[in-house]
Formats: C-alpha cells, sequence, structure tokens
C-alpha cells in the first residue's frame, strides 16, 4: 500500500493555476466533515473539516503540502421530469423534502419508484437516467433535505414522523428521516459531538 498524499483541511472556492488531480463523488459523498477520499488516479488522502461541510459550495481541497484536488459531481441515476407545469411539479417534489436539481426545461431527482409513479400521475414525463446530480442548495446553501427517500425499498405505510430526530449543527437544524436507512456520515459526526 502507498502512502496517502497530505491531508486537506483547506477547501478552495475557485480554480487554482495547476490541479493535482481529482476526486469523483456522488451527492451523499459530497456531503463531509472528515472522511478519505481517494482520487481518480487511486491516491488516498484524509480530509478533515471543522464541520461538516457540502462540497457543492466549493471548488475543491488544497492538501497541506499546497497541492490541489478538484471536486467532481459522480453520474448517478437519475429522473429528468418534464411537463407543462413545472412549478407545479417542483413543489410536489419539494413538499417530500426530496433532493432537486432545477433546471430551465426539466426537474432532475435521484430514481425513486414512489415518486416516479406520483409525477406520472400529475401528468409529468419521467425519464431514467445517468448523470451528475448537483440539487438546490436551499434558502441558505447550508442544509440539505434528508427525508422521504423511497428508493430501493418499500415503507409499507408507515409514518415517517415516528423516525425523525432533530440534529443541530452549528445552529443549523437538520431533520433525518431514519427507517431501514444506515448510518450516515453526519450521523457518525453527531457520535462524536
Amino acid at each position: 500500500m502507498t502512502q496517502d498524499l497530505a491531508p486537506a483541511h483547506t477547501l478552495l472556492t475557485t480554480a487554482p493555476a495547476e490541479c493535482y488531480d481529482c476526486v469523483v463523488l456522488t451527492y451523499e459523498e459530497r456531503l463531509v466533515r472528515r472522511k478519505r477520499l481517494v482520487t481518480v488516479h487511486d491516491e488516498g488522502f484524509l480530509v478533515d473539516l471543522p464541520e461538516v461541510t457540502n462540497l457543492d459550495l466549493y471548488w475543491g481541497f488544497r492538501l497541506e503540502d499546497g497541492r490541489a484536488i478538484q471536486v467532481i459531481a459522480a453520474e448517478e441515476e437519475v429522473l429528468s421530469v418534464t411537463g407543462p407545469d413545472l412549478a407545479r411539479l417542483a413543489w410536489h417534489i419539494g413538499n417530500r423534502h426530496t433532493p432537486c436539481q432545477i433546471e430551465a426545461g426539466r426537474l432532475v431527482i435521484r430514481q425513486d419508484h414512489v415518486l416516479k409513479a406520483m409525477l406520472e400521475q400529475l401528468g409529468a414525463t419521467v425519464v431514467a437516467g445517468s448523470e451528475p446530480f448537483t440539487p438546490e442548495l436551499g434558502a441558505y446553501g447550508l442544509g440539505r433535505p434528508m427525508g422521504h427517500d423511497h428508493g430501493g425499498h418499500d415503507h409499507g405505510g408507515h409514518d415517517h414522523g415516528k423516525h425523525d430526530h432533530d440534529h443541530s449543527h452549528h445552529g443549523h437544524k437538520h431533520v433525518h428521516h431514519h427507517s431501514s436507512h444506515g448510518p450516515t456520515e453526519t450521523d457518525e459526526d453527531d457520535a462524536e459531538a
């Protein structure tokens, strides 16, 4: 095993003059605090930030030795949603606290058979595909919608409310909906605090 690169404690908002390498991360992986990442050229490095951070707000990392690592959104299984009334469809998606990428002529969400059926019932055209997923950041650019993810499992009609747990991170409240989901990195960070 080769030795890891220098750790990253600093985030970059713009591209530097030189880029050493890049990491390709999914939407979920782009929410980090302390985690070992691996570049596309198979070199590891530790990210150690003072708080949970949404990497969608940044270009990438500056390693302790000065080298820069770019963050690139990975291709994910998504649904492209079009229809005559996108604002109405966006409202229904938002009402389910689902991350949504909003574009001029379409909405993009992660694949979810329950939401697909609902949107089609509302008259939307929903097409499955694979592309980088970069949803809206929210009004304050910090939090992320965390609930009502129906992908890959059936909730059997139970009430999400009985699984809600509030967590606060430096004054920003996040609501997580836990059911058969595994622990998230955010949950592990809460345990460390």
